[in-house]
This record gives structure tokens, sequence and C-alpha cells, in this order.
């Protein structure tokens, strides 16, 4: 599942869209270059949730945490990780037991600490703007994404 993507505003409507239909409990990799737009989807997601602030990526702190309406939300941002290991020193499992959605940013650099995603998005940088591929996702949620986003 592939879309096309032309401005950073597009890239948070999808975000948008991801946050009408993700179960309340998601785990969701996001891959793609720096500058790929990750943290733009993320937010999109975050305002649509009723998020008011500034949504930055967690580079240096590793995770952002949000509780909207009484429900929480986690961005993870790996990319400074050294040792997968250090994820067991900030507690991932903690983390990833909660009901919430996580965003991780550079899963890879947690392999062996990171448990199965619910849904892989990569970003990428093309000519016409971004391009977005759902690599991994259940069938019910990308129906739900295609009719969220005619």
């Amino acid at each position: 599942m592939e879309f096309i993507l032309h401005s950073a505003e597009e890239t948070e409507e999808f975000g948008a869209i991801l946050f009408k239909t993700l179960p309340e409990k998601s785990l969701v990799f996001l891959l793609g270059d720096l500058g790929a737009g990750k943290t733009t989807l993320v937010r999109g997601f975050m305002r649509k949730a009723g998020h008011k602030g500034t949504v930055k990526s967690p580079t240096y702190n590793i995770v952002e945490e949000y509780k909207i309406n009484q429900r929480l939300f986690f961005h993870f941002d790996l990319y400074r990780l050294v040792d997968p290991e250090e994820l067991e020193w900030i507690g991932i499992d903690d983390y990833l037991q909660e009901t919430s959605i996580c965003f991780i940013e550079w899963p890879s650099n947690g392999e062996g600490y990171l448990a199965e995603p619910n849904i892989i998005i990569s970003l990428e940088v093309i000519a016409e703007g971004r391009k977005i591929t759902i690599e991994k996702m259940e069938e019910s949620l990308k129906s739900k994404i295609l009719l969220e986003k005619q």
C-alpha cells in the first residue's frame, strides 16, 4: 500500500488518518532517512489526538510521552542509541505493555528488544514530495485508511 504526499501538510494529514484508524494499543515502526517526514507524520497524529503543544523528534530524550484525553501516546527516536540494551535500562517493556500507541523511529537500532510491530510505515523523499509505504498492517486497518484517504 503506497501513497504519494506532496507536502508536509499532506504528511500531517496522513498522521491524522492514522489517529482515526489505529487501535488504542498499537506499535508502529517508522522507517526512513533523516528528513523523510517521520516526525511530521507523528505531529499530524498528535494534533488530531488533541495535542496543542510542540511535537518534536525525541532524538536526545529517546522518548516523548503524551497524555491526551486519558489516552497515552509514546514517540521514540532510537537514532542515537549506541546499544539496543539501553532500551532495557529505560524500561521499554513498561512502555510497550501500556494501552497506548507507540511510534518508534529507527527501530533497527533496538533490534532484539522490541516487540513485533502492528504496522510498519516507510517514508521516502521523492521528486514529488514523500512516498509512504505501509509494509505491514492488518487488512481491516488498510480498508479504514483507504476510506479515510478518499
